[in-house]
C-alpha cells in the first residue's frame, strides 16, 4: 500500500516536465490525481492514462491559473469529483524572458499572474475544502530563479520569489487548520522548459552546478512526496533541490 492511499491529490500545469512526473509519483503512491492543463489536452490525457496504468485514479481539468474564475472553479470540480481533496500542487509556470529594457508590461504581468497569482487563487479556493477536512498540504514549486539573481528573468524570478514569501504567509495563517504549507525550489532541470535555452549557455550553467548535471524531474517530485506523505511538522519551509547550485 502506498504512503498516499486514499489521499487525492490536484497537480496545476501536469501535462508535461516536473508537473508530469509530480502527478505519476503520487499516483505510485495510491494517491488519486487531478491532472491540470492549460491547452495541451492530449499530453494530459497521456498523463492520465500512465497514472491508470499504475494502479491509481485520475481525472484531466482544464484551466488557465492566471485567470481567477477559471482557477477557483477548477478546484471546486477537482474536490467535487474526489468528494475530498487534500494535496493542491501549484506547479504551473511559464517565462516570457527579455531584459528589462526590452520587456513589456504583457510579458511582466502575464507571468507573474501565472505563476504567482495561479498559486494565490487555487491555494484561496482550496482552504475552505481543507479547513473542512482540518487536513490539508499545499505544496508550491518556486524555482532556484527566485532566490537568486536571473538576467532576463526579471518577470520570472519575481514570481518565484513570490511564491517563496506567500508559502511563509500562507503557513502561519493556517498554522491552526491542520494544513501545512511549504515550497520546493528546483535548479535547474532536464524539461521541455529548459531543452529552449541554447546550447553553449547550457554548458555554462551545468559547469557552475556542483553535482555536475541537471535534476531530472523525478527527483523533484521525490521532494513532493515527501513534503506530502512524511511532512507532517514542516511548514513554511522550501525545499532547495538543486545540485548545490544556490547553497
Amino acid at each position: 500500500m502506498g504512503r498516499l492511499e486514499g489521499k487525492t491529490a490536484l497537480v496545476t500545469g501536469a501535462s508535461r516536465g516536473i508537473g508530469r512526473a509530480i502527478a505519476l509519483e503520487l499516483a505510485r503512491e495510491g494517491a488519486k490525481v487531478a491532472i491540470n492543463y492549460a491547452s495541451s489536452e492530449a499530453k494530459a490525457q497521456e498523463v492520465a492514462d500512465e497514472v491508470t496504468k499504475l494502479g491509481s485514479t485520475a481525472m484531466i481539468v482544464q484551466a488557465n491559473v492566471g485567470v481567477a474564475q477559471e482557477a477557483r472553479a477548477m478546484v471546486a470540480r477537482v474536490a467535487e469529483e474526489f468528494a475530498h481533496l487534500d494535496i493542491l500542487v501549484n506547479n504551473a509556470g511559464i517565462t516570457r524572458d527579455g531584459m528589462l529594457t526590452r520587456m513589456t508590461d504583457e510579458q511582466f504581468m502575464e507571468v507573474v499572474q501565472t505563476n504567482l497569482g495561479g498559486c494565490f487563487f487555487c491555494t484561496s479556493a482550496a482552504i475552505p475544502i481543507m479547513t473542512r477536512q482540518s487536513f490539508g498540504r499545499i505544496i508550491n514549486i518556486s524555482s532556484m530563479n527566485g532566490q537568486v539573481a536571473a538576467i532576463g528573468q526579471a518577470n520570472y524570478s519575481a514570481s518565484k520569489g513570490g511564491i517563496i514569501a506567500f508559502t511563509r504567509t500562507a503557513a502561519m495563517e493556517l498554522s491552526h487548520s491542520g494544513i501545512t504549507v511549504n515550497s520546493i525550489a528546483p535548479g535547474f532541470t532536464d524539461t521541455d522548459m529548459f531543452a529552449a535555452v541554447p546550447g553553449p549557455i547550457q554548458a555554462q550553467i551545468k559547469a557552475k552546478i556542483p553535482l555536475g548535471r541537471y535534476a531530472h524531474p523525478e527527483e523533484i517530485a521525490k521532494a513532493v512526496i515527501f513534503l506530502a506523505a512524511d511532512g507532517d511538522y514542516v511548514t513554511g519551509q522550501q525545499i532547495n533541490v538543486n545540485g548545490g547550485a544556490f547553497m
